[in-house]
């Protein structure tokens, strides 16, 4: 079975759920092409990440001759097609807040994609994300008949479906993949009830990186890290507030963010005017064995999110034997149980999130090595890679009219 896989960005250091899939797949006997719009050189420092930028065909990093010749070979082909997915563009574009012009540019992408896919002999088209690139796919799908299907993550996409126009991209597709129960939930609030079977929950996967089980039941020193892109969504203002109640408090600890993103220098700012500069520290962009050393030296993972899907790092945190501190956001309920596996707070309360971050680092070894044992289980359980790919291949073979055992 020959698939494509198109992202907006690939590859990329908080994506490396989508490459963990995409090798479980191959491992499967698949072919899996790499489509994608483009990648931030910066960003990528991870080998796996290298070798996957090596893999994957992008449209902005193209020739622009090479660009107008597969676009025109799509025209010539389907003009029909092209000219119904030219209203499509229009019509999605007069309701978005990006407008005609971008939706004109996303027409062409979807055309060159479409050429691609023709010389690729693809027979499906998957994507990852249900903004912009499930635009351009549901324009391939109108320019070509291409069959594709759509894994949307949240929060974007619930943020604004009318804005990107998320009912007719679940409408047109063979089928749309949630990552929890939770954004199942939000997804059929967009598709009308008799299209409910298309909707299925296939979770993020971890891979043998994870499996191994060795030293992680050494307890660290009073610590905690977050692992999360510096942006909005992730609380990392209202973190930095509960660290300062704990650091009032008399507590010894040191909290490590592990990422960067648009907002670094106003964190940064943050850090410095609540004068916890000698016990906060910011990482920058790490590869994926970088961000296992930091969980593995730090007793707790702490994650205080306004809007998730369901965080891909507090599996690797629990299949790490750390419990973690969350917010009851999204599908992360449906993975960590409170006194259990770690503690959950209502998201946007700092005084609450300081309370549990006091109380994790206030577990006995014994309690919290328990912990440890109950999260790493869990997660194993739920959440491996080769299980959760055979999803996928089962649901592309279904779309594509392969037979299927039972």
């Amino acid at each position: 079975m020959t698939v494509a896989y198109l992202t907006n960005q690939y590859p990329a250091p908080s994506h490396s759920f989508i490459r963990r899939e995409i090798i479980a797949l191959e491992a499967r006997g698949n072919t899996v092409l790499r489509y994608a719009l483009n990648y931030r050189e910066v960003e990528l420092v991870d080998e796996g990440d290298l070798a996957e930028k090596a893999k994957t065909k992008h449209i902005l990093r193209q020739k622009s001759v090479d660009l107008l010749a597969a676009f025109t070979r799509t025209v010539i082909r389907h003009p029909l097609g092209t000219m119904r997915a030219l209203g499509a563009s229009l019509r999605i574009g007069f309701r978005s807040d990006r407008g005609l012009i971008r939706h004109l540019a996303y027409l062409i992408e979807a055309a060159i994609i479409a050429d691609w896919c023709s010389h690729d002999q693809v027979e499906h088209l998957h994507v990852h994300f249900g903004t912009n690139p499930a635009t351009i796919a549901l324009l391939a799908h109108v320019i070509a008949g291409i069959s594709y299907s759509l894994t949307v993550h949240g929060p974007e996409e619930f943020d604004g479906p009318r804005s990107i126009a998320l009912s007719d991209k679940m409408k047109s597709a063979s089928f749309v993949v949630a990552v929890s129960s939770y954004g199942r939930s939000q997804l059929k609030r967009w598709i009308d009830p008799d299209q409910w079977p298309k909707l299925q929950v296939v979770h993020c996967g971890l891979d043998c990186d994870f499996y191994p089980d060795r030293g992680h039941d050494k307890i660290p020193g009073p610590s905690f890290v977050c692992v999360a892109r510096l942006a909005e969504q992730k609380g990392h203002f209202l973190l930095l507030e509960a660290t300062a109640k704990l650091r009032a408090q008399g507590l010894r600890f040191r909290l490590t963010l592990a990422g960067d993103g648009p907002l670094r220098k106003r964190i940064e700012n943050r850090i410095t005017e609540l004068e916890l500069d000698d016990i906060v520290h910011i990482t920058g962009w790490l590869s994926n064995e970088g961000v296992r050393a930091e969980i593995m030296q730090s007793r707790i993972v702490v994650l205080p999110s306004f809007a998730e899907g369901l965080p891909v790092v507090l599996m690797e945190a629990m299949a790490m034997r750390r419990p973690v501190v969350s917010t009851y956001v999204a599908g992360i309920p449906e993975l960590v149980i409170p006194g259990t596996t770690g503690w959950l707070v209502p998201a946007g309360d700092a005084g609450l999130l300081a309370d549990a971050m006091r109380d994790a680092l206030s577990e006995e070894p014994e309690e919290w090595s328990q912990m440890g044992r109950a999260a790493r289980q869990r997660v194993l359980e739920r959440h491996d890679v080769t299980r959760e790919a055979e999803k996928i291949e089962r649901l592309i073979q279904v779309a594509i009219g392969r037979n299927v055992l039972s």
